[in-house]
């Protein structure tokens, strides 16, 4: 799929449909987020744990997804963005069979587990008087940023 590995992170377009099943085995909510033609991300609701959302999809669209409640990024499929296979099974009635897409987390370093642990536990105004390095303050101040991880994620493809 050198199309996919080549392109800008966003929908190219619409012309192959296929179908998916995003079955959450993260053990967190997680949010489901399609990247749009201009490569912002529109979500798709949250997928409870051990529950799945059916989409019907393009092989040229691509998905994230993060934990809606830390934003820590989860994996489809083993990979940090997922663009769907081609549908290869069809029902005897001949409706496609929707493909299963897993939803897990990923070994988090120790580093990115406590600060999600921290910034769950402590107030944003009082990481200030952590004893705690500098950097490390600055670090937890900022959440998680969806479109700068796209735009991360992007820079690297190219």
């Amino acid at each position: 799929m050198a199309e996919q590995d080549d392109a800008p992170l966003r929908s190219l377009h619409s012309d192959a449909a296929t179908h998916v099943v995003f079955v959450n085995r993260s053990g967190a909510l997680a949010r489901a987020w399609w990247l749009d033609f201009s490569g912002s991300p529109v979500s798709y609701g949250d997928i409870h744990s051990r529950e799945g959302l059916s989409m019907n999809t393009y092989l040229t669209h691509p998905w994230i997804f993060r934990a809606t409640e830390s934003g820590a990024r989860l994996l489809a499929n083993h990979q940090d963005v997922y663009f769907p296979a081609p549908t290869t099974e069809w029902d005897e009635s001949g409706q496609p069979v929707f493909l299963r897409v897993l939803i897990t987390a990923p070994m988090y370093s120790l580093r990115e587990r406590c600060c999600v642990a921290i910034r769950r536990l402590v107030r944003r105004d009082a990481i200030g008087r952590l004893d705690l390095p500098e950097m490390l303050k600055q670090e937890l101040r900022q959440s998680p940023n969806l479109l700068a991880e796209i735009r991360t994620m992007d820079s690297r493809r190219g």
